[in-house]
């Protein structure tokens, strides 16, 4: 593709990194960019410089958080006593979406996949353990991962982790169809797998 100048090929080169986004879908928004008053061109590149610059990860959970500890975590309405494990921050906004679920999070950061090179020492597993073995109010731990290989092999990897610990595990029913991934499931189905979950085994 021939580009009328470096500067734009160089934005469309960046923009098309994005996951979902193409060549041409990447020309499209930068020369939008272009077009728009530069005002609000500046206030994107100002707010996507803060992002980077003062995003943190919850010190307890691991969600996306704008402080040491999410607003999840800090909140006195959440039920302390019930643990739902996600492999990432998108999964806690499609759960939160469903209005069903009221407890806190643990987000992995992905799942055990070994032919991506992703063992259980890359993902917050022994955090997890650590969480529990010190957090005497959970009784139970909701295993939410997607219903992948690599999600059950990561839920019956934490399953056998936690077997010692006297917690009730259960996992999502599986009305969320095998081999999708929990963000892109309708809110209803995501909502009824949380309040229709099952003991894992």
């Amino acid at each position: 593709m021939e580009y009328p100048s470096k500067l734009i090929e160089d934005a469309v080169n960046e923009v098309s990194k994005l996951p979902g986004i193409g060549k041409k879908t990447a020309l499209r928004l930068v020369l939008h960019l272009v077009k728009e008053n530069e005002n609000r061109t500046l206030a994107l590149t100002e707010s996507l410089n803060k992002l980077r610059t003062n995003i943190k990860f919850c010190k307890t959970c691991f969600n996306i958080s704008d402080e040491d500890e999410c607003s999840i975590c800090r909140s006195h309405r959440r039920d302390k006593s019930v643990l739902c494990i996600v492999e990432d921050c998108n999964d806690v906004m499609a759960i939160e979406n469903t209005s069903q679920y009221i407890g806190v999070y643990h987000v992995l950061g992905g799942v055990i996949s070994p032919m991506n090179g992703i063992g259980p020492s890359e993902l917050k597993i022994e955090q997890l353990v650590s969480r529990l073995t010190q957090k005497i109010e959970v009784k139970e731990v909701i295993l939410a991962l997607s219903p992948t290989m690599e999600g059950d092999t990561t839920a019956f990897y934490i399953n056998r982790k936690l077997k010692d610990l006297n917690l009730k595990v259960t996992s999502i029913s599986r009305g969320v169809s095998v081999g999708s991934d929990l963000e892109y499931a309708d809110e209803i189905t995501l909502g009824r797998s949380i309040t229709g979950r099952v003991l894992f085994d």
